[in-house]
């Protein structure tokens, strides 16, 4: 008769659960997008859409709970009529021990209230206080029921160790073990799972409805948390609704109220290994696994795997963006969709991928504020407070220092290395910059490399090279290692075709179609030598030189063109040739004429010795004459008269 009665009583207690728990069951099954219970919306971020889906969320979760309740008060009314229509039975309790206290039995049972331990058939270190109090104890042992319905049914083998506190407390346990329920309706389902700690109205509330005995080892702590565990294990969910919609995720740790909120709301068991710290941390996740987020609404819209987020709000918007970490308050909280990103600071990448096309991937950004307005740009790294702060779609930027690269905003390509380095770059691109204040001016400018603290240039200076500052006129001394071939002192350096910084070669190993000069280079008698200023130079110092145009008409090869084709340079280096050409030609005339000269003499010379032999032999021959004119003066003359 008992038998027929109990059987009777346990279908309609099922019966009467079935209009809750299929209302219940239908609004499980909807995907609601969940906002953080109470998270705070900053201006900028968390707009209306996530408001009303918080707002449905929320009258979502009352209807369960009210639901619930009703449930609850129908399980009593249901066992209230069950009990009554059960034949009256004598009492299994042994007779109390004389000379004690109302409600000591012996073998350490202790029963207070109507029916409490009415059932017991050889337990022993049973404690039963309140109406139906472990009504069907059975065999167990070492339970402890205080309230109304706790531990009512009660009485499988090995049913022992359990711990009902609150009005209908584990109402509908059969033979769980080791379980703790304290709570108005707390483990209220639980049937055969053992080792689970439930605290708070509500907590645990679902647990092993499925009779499968796997929900074991959970730990509920707050009203409500891990309402609707089904077969879920490992779980620890502390605070009000923590856990809340979990259905068979398991080894997911919830702290706070609302963490964890939908995990596992599909039902399909892929919401575990999810840590969540802080109200509304991982919230609306429902499938993603194995995150971690520490901070009131981190994480709070996730359903992507392997996340981390620390801070209040870190990652909040996320959803399916996967691989990334987010450690500050707000950081990464506007990410969507993007993937791979880091985010170390407050605000860091605060709006990163906040047009939820997923473009906003694979950025590091380590500081306060830093990459906080990017939006779609992808594989940035900024490295300091504020570094980047201004960049929305900009890519491929390395940016490290305070306020590094702080205004760019498009640039792309661009690498600043030191506090307020490239700081007022808008859309220039391609620039490498190193130094404190480098790169200060440039706003639009592509290609450029400054090297040096405080270097700078014309805010739309392109394709240049600047060392040690030699924009504001600093006079320093530059080292240059690794040049290509035997460097010596005051020997000329050069840019090869490819870019390499070396000396001339000489050496015929390195040359073909080797052949004179000859008369190429007569060309530089017709260059035209002027002086100059150049019109952009701060010293406006005077100079020397030749104008590239008026030398391309004379000989094209001794310039070189710019991008555009148009004349740029002369070729000095190549003029020197020329001149040395010239200047071989002229010495040969010049041997050749001392030559002449040289021959020229000697013929005068030996011409000259021929006409000194000649008039020194017409002078020997006068003096003979002279002589013998003397003599015939001095010798007397005798004369006959006849």
């Amino acid at each position: 008769m008992l038998t027929r009665h109990l059987h009777f009583w346990q279908n309609g207690l099922w019966a009467g659960f079935c209009e809750g728990r299929a209302g219940k069951t239908n609004i499980y099954h909807e995907r609601p997008e969940m906002s953080s219970p109470g998270s705070r919306l900053r201006d900028g971020y968390g707009g209306p859409r996530e408001i009303r889906e918080g707002q449905n969320n929320e009258r979502k979760i009352k209807l369960m709970k009210t639901r619930s309740c009703f449930t609850i008060f129908t399980t009593i009314l249901s066992m209230l009529a069950c009990f009554g229509l059960l034949p009256t039975m004598q009492a299994q309790l042994p007779p109390e021990i004389p000379g004690n206290p109302d409600g000591c039995y012996p073998a350490f049972t202790t029963a207070e209230g109507c029916n409490a331990l009415h059932q017991l058939f050889g337990g022993i270190g049973n404690t039963a206080v309140g109406w139906y109090s472990n009504f069907l104890a059975g065999d167990a042992s070492f339970n402890t029921s205080v309230g109304a319905g706790t531990l009512a049914l009660d009485s499988g083998i090995g049913s022992g160790q359990n711990t009902a506190v609150g009005t209908a407390a584990m109402i509908l346990n059969l033979s769980g073990s080791g379980n703790t329920a304290v709570g108005t309706n707390a483990l209220v389902f639980n049937t055969v799972a053992s080792d689970n700690n439930a605290v708070g109205r509500f907590a645990l509330y679902n647990n092993d409805s499925g009779g499968a005995g796997l929900a074991n080892g959970n730990n509920a702590f707050g009203a409500f948390a891990l309402f609707n565990n089904i077969d879920g294990s490992g779980n620890n969910a502390f605070g009000d609704s923590a856990l809340f919609a979990n259905i068979h995720g398991h080894d997911n740790t919830a702290v706070g109220d609302g963490a964890l909120l939908s995990n596992d709301l599909s039902g399909n068991g892929n919401g575990i290994f999810n840590t969540a710290v802080g109200a509304g941390a991982l919230a609306a996740n429902i499938d993603g696994l194995e995150s971690t987020a520490v901070g009131a609404g981190a994480l709070t819209h996730n359903q992507a795997n392997a996340l981390t987020a620390v801070g209040f709000e870190a990652l909040f918007a996320n959803t399916t963006g996967g691989g990334n970490t987010a450690l500050g308050a707000v950081a990464l909280a506007q990410n969507s969709t993007g993937e791979r990103n880091t985010a170390v600071g407050d605000s860091a990448l605060l709006f990163n991928d906040s047009t939820t096309n997923g473009l906003g991937s694979r950025n590091t950004a380590v500081g306060i504020g830093a990459l906080l307005s990017n939006t779609d740009g992808a594989s940035n790294n900024a490295v300091g407070d504020s570094a980047l702060v201004s960049n929305t779609i900009g890519s491929f930027n390395e940016a490290m220092g305070v306020n590094a690269l702080f205004h760019n905003d498009t640039g792309f390509g661009n690498i600043a290395i030191g506090d307020d380095s490239l700081s007022n770059n808008v859309s220039g691109f391609q620039n490498t910059v190193v130094g404190d204040l480098a790169g200060g001016n440039i706003l639009i400018g592509d290609f450029n490399t400054y090297v040096g603290a405080t270097v700078d240039g014309p805010t739309d200076e392109s394709f240049t090279i600047r060392i040690a500052d030699t924009f504001n006129g600093i006079v320093g001394r530059c080292f240059i290692g690794g040049i290509a071939g035997n460097v010596t002192p005051g020997g000329a350096l050069f840019i090869t075709g490819s870019g390499q910084l070396t000396t001339t070669p000489s050496s015929r190993r390195f040359k073909d179609e080797i052949k004179p000069m000859d008369k190429t280079s007569e060309a530089i008698f017709s260059l035209k030598p002027v002086t100059f200023r150049y019109k952009n130079e701060k010293t406006n110092t005077q100079q020397w030189g030749l104008i590239a145009e008026e030398v391309e008409k004379v000989n094209p090869a001794l310039i070189l063109p710019d991008k555009d084709g148009k004349p740029y340079t002369v070729r000095y280096e190549q003029i020197n040739a020329m001149l040395l050409n010239e200047f071989i030609k002229e010495h040969h005339k010049v041997q050749e004429l001392e030559a002449t000269v040289a021959q020229q003499q000697k013929s005068f010379e030996s011409k000259l010795a021929g006409q000194h032999k000649q008039i020194e032999a017409l002078t020997s021959g006068l003096q003979k004459v002279s002589a013998q004119v003397e003599m015939s003066k001095l010798a007397p003359q005798v004369v006959n008269n006849p």
